[in-house]
């Protein structure tokens, strides 16, 4: 006599039930998945697109009221990281992730977020810091004392400013080092000091290289009238009278015066045969 199969247990039916009901409803669930990620795809790209609209909206508004340009570049930043963050959420809801339950779930990372990204809060505040007291704005050279880093300020963004160099590098700093540390501004006055120090021979006459460089002075077109120019005995130096040349140019003008300048004093003084001796040691021999 054939043994007889067994009957399925209650658990055995159960499963088989489950797993029979699971491939009924799959097709179901894999639509309503699909679904789910073809109207997150689509939220996405119209999300970016808003979040351009928006910040270029805020920009135009900002432009039209005079704001500086470090204010617009850095409400743009932490607009753009803002909307970004609203985007991901409202993208998250449409998985059944509950808005509320993710802003908890960030709240109570808070502390550790906190610990972990203290740094980039502090650039952030240094960014802040750096747009109200305004210790320089973008168009400025700097010269950034701790690290000897300079260059014009091409940005000033959420957590960096960056630098543009006058050999075309650009220079990434952090806002909370800049805050914190001392600078120079170098254009922050629309007008600079230039000093030139030139030394010529002991033989020569300096009444007439004064008057030499005096007119260089007078001649040249972007020097400050208005300001104090002239030339003046410095110090009496091993090898020669070292004289000064003292005059002001408008910031902008200040290296192409500066270079023009040098290159005209010493024509002037080769014209007038006025040495510019150099360092040289005399050997005197003695006769046995």
């Amino acid at each position: 006599m054939d043994r007889m199969e067994a009957p399925f247990t209650a658990t055995e039916e159960n499963d088989i039930g489950m797993i029979e009901s699971f491939f009924q409803e799959l097709p179901e669930k894999a639509w309503h998945l699909g679904a789910r990620i073809v109207l997150s795809a689509i939220v996405l790209l119209i999300g970016v697109q808003v979040v351009k609209v928006i910040r270029r909206l805020v920009k135009k508004s900002l432009a039209k009221g005079n704001a500086d340009q470090g204010v617009i570049q850095f409400i743009d930043s932490f607009l753009k990281f803002s909307l970004y963050v609203i985007l991901f959420i409202t993208i998250a809801s449409g998985f059944g992730l509950d808005a509320a339950s993710i802003l908890a779930l960030l709240g109570s990372a808070g502390v550790a977020i906190g610990l972990a990204i203290q740094g980039s809060l502090a650039n952030f505040v240094g960014g802040v810091l750096i747009l109200l007291l305004k210790p320089f704005k973008v168009g400025d050279y700097i010269k950034e004392d701790t690290n000897g880093n300079e260059g014009s300020v091409i940005s000033i963004e959420l957590f960096y400013t960056k630098l543009s160099t006058p050999d075309n590098r650009v220079i990434v700093l952090p806002n909370g080092a800049l805050a914190n540390s001392s600078l120079t501004n170098v254009t922050a006055c629309e007008s600079r000091r230039l000093d030139i120090k030139v030394g010529i021979s002991y033989d020569a006459d300096i009444r007439k290289a004064k008057e030499v460089l005096q007119k260089v002075l007078e001649e040249d077109e972007s020097v400050i009238k208005k300001e104090d120019h002239f030339v003046y005995v410095d110090e009496l130096g091993e090898n020669a009278v070292q004289l000064g040349i003292r005059c002001w140019f408008f910031t902008d003008d200040f290296w192409q015066g500066k270079w023009r300048l040098t290159e005209k004093v010493k024509y002037a003084l080769d014209e007038a045969h006025i040495p510019i001796p150099y360092p040289q040691i005399d050997i005197h021999l003695k006769e046995k």
